[in-house]
């Protein structure tokens, strides 16, 4: 009796062994999140609630040269790596002096040597730049790159504060830095 129980957990032990759950390894563009008011990870006790989130993937500089090269000035790009990075509104915002409405939208850029082109479009869940079409943009605004004071390992996006309602997007990587104004 022992031994067909021992038997029993034997083979549900190999057989369990033999349906195991296969993980793939980590992305090597590691997901990051910014918010504004920035270290905000849910709504908070004091009753602050979050005003924009920004998902996104940080890719690595390793020593690459980005702009003009990897990144080709003119050409739309994800804002970072693998899926296109989504900003969410919490309430209707203006955008580098564009009012938008609520939601949620993806975000590119088209990088050029003295300025961005950035972009919120319609379009969410897609993987890169690959399907972007121009027909479903929502606002446009420029923003001028200024030069980074050290160069910056991993594309960045964070918020600083102006004011309870207004802030900074300031979005950089390599030695270029582009800000964009957001209010609510």
């Amino acid at each position: 009796m022992k031994k067909n129980i021992f038997l029993g957990l034997l083979l549900t032990i190999i057989a369990f062994g033999a349906n195991a759950q296969k993980f793939r390894g980590l992305d090597k563009s590691p997901r990051d999140i910014a918010y504004f008011p920035d270290h905000f990870a849910h709504d908070r006790k004091d009753g602050e609630k979050a005003l924009v989130k920004v998902s996104y993937s940080r890719p690595y500089l390793q020593g690459r040269e980005i702009f003009g090269k990897k990144e080709p000035y003119g050409k739309v790009w994800r804002l970072g790596a693998d899926e296109s990075t989504e900003i969410k509104f919490y309430q209707d915002a203006t955008f580098g002096g564009k009012k938008v409405k609520a939601g949620t939208y993806s975000m590119f850029a088209i990088p050029n040597e003295k300025e961005w082109t950035i972009i919120l479009s319609s379009d969410l869940d897609y993987w890169g730049a690959y399907k972007y079409k121009e027909a479903n943009d929502v606002v446009r605004v420029t923003a001028y790159v200024k030069k980074a004071e050290a160069p910056i390992e991993n594309f960045s996006i964070v918020f600083e504060k102006i004011s309870d309602n207004s802030a900074k997007m300031f979005m950089g990587w390599e030695n270029s830095v582009v800000e964009v104004p957001v209010s609510f």
